[in-house]
């Protein structure tokens, strides 16, 4: 059967908490402490300072000096916070928590353009599902998001795809058709907004890091191994995100099916959402860094390519090898140890 209940209009349940509340009274004591995560690892820790110092606790530790179960209430509160801290930089008490631990929405907005791009997408998919050479005569034809709009026989070739939507999902007429297009085309904009900020800029640096190696003094030893490193854990990576885009754009690619199961499929949507949207937040400071770089490879491009080594090897190295990290510091990086995998 299908089911057209709209998760974005379910209201939090009375018990669950919306703001970052603890009532132990270790956090009274402490004073005002703050909840982000290591650098190094990425450990939720609490923040608090001692003087001119800040200590940082793992909340893993915290809960075992304390004697917090993860099934009481402030054992419960530090799981939605170490979950939180994956969508927002830092916590205090009393802040709202994160709407993705909350109601599973996003915290986080795509512009207009994305939400074009996912509407559209879903329409020709109906088209192309009606009439498949209307849809590729369309989309060869270009700016097919605004010609849905403003061209009669394409906006009546879609709203006949609607109707005979609603036929093969036995809903009562096609206005029930756009009001799930509409609901699953807000949660693929978020995909497509992930595409461009996440998918492509990782793209567009290993074609850079590509084009380095290709200029690169091959006499330089330590220099062109660090390089290697760095292309062939970036080949990793942005193999890893293809990879998972391509899932989400074949997962929703039978419009109908993708219609019929509409919760099911605003729940892949969001948990592969999440998941690109960690990463985003993982990447975009070195991104960042990459995108103001000057091409000068010895002034500036070659401190950032050690810290890109540093990042990437913490993310796609296997478990079983041991980056020599003292090396690289150094001016170079050796082959990577073998190592035991815990």
């Amino acid at each position: 059967m299908l089911d057209l209940v709209d998760p974005d209009i379910q209201v939090a349940a009375e018990t669950e908490p919306t703001l970052c509340r603890l009532d132990h009274a270790v956090f009274t004591k402490l004073g005002r402490v703050t909840f982000r995560r290591a650098e190094t690892d990425g450990t939720p820790m609490l923040m608090v300072n001692f003087g001119e110092r800040e200590v940082g606790i793992p909340l893993s530790s915290l809960k075992h000096a304390f004697g917090i179960s993860d099934a009481s209430d402030d054992g419960r509160m530090l799981g939605l916070i170490a979950e939180s801290l994956d969508f927002v930089t830092s916590l205090q008490i009393g802040d709202p928590l994160p709407d993705e631990v909350i109601t599973g929405a996003a915290s986080w907005q795509p512009t207009a353009a994305h939400r074009l791009a996912a509407a559209t997408r879903l329409r020709l998919q109906l088209l192309g599902w009606l009439d498949p050479e209307a849809a590729r005569a369309n989309v060869r034809a270009g700016d097919i998001g605004v010609r849905i709009e403003t061209d009669p026989v394409l906006k009546a070739k879609v709203q006949a795809a609607f109707r005979e939507a609603a036929v093969a999902l036995e809903v009562a007429d096609s206005d029930a058709v756009v009001a799930l297009v509409e609901r699953l085309s807000e949660e693929l904009a978020y995909i497509e907004a992930l595409r461009d900020r996440l998918l492509a800029r990782v793209l567009e640096l290993g074609g850079r890091l590509a084009g380095i190696g290709r200029g690169f003094n091959r006499k330089d030893a330590k220099r062109r191994e660090t390089l290697t490193q760095v292309q062939r854990l970036m080949l990793r990576a942005t193999g890893e995100f293809s990879a998972r885009f391509e899932e989400i754009d074949a997962q929703t690619g039978e419009v109908i099916a993708t219609l019929r199961n509409a919760d099911s499929q605003t729940a892949f949507i969001r948990s592969n959402r999440d998941v690109l949207y960690r990463n985003l937040r993982a990447w975009e400071p070195l991104l960042e860094r990459w995108a103001e770089a000057a091409s000068d490879f010895e002034a500036d491009v070659w401190p950032l390519m050690t810290d890109t080594y540093q990042f990437l090897a913490r993310r796609y190295l296997p478990v079983s090898e041991w980056p020599n990290f003292n090396s690289l510091r150094q001016g170079g990086v050796r082959k990577p140890m073998n190592a035991m995998a815990w």
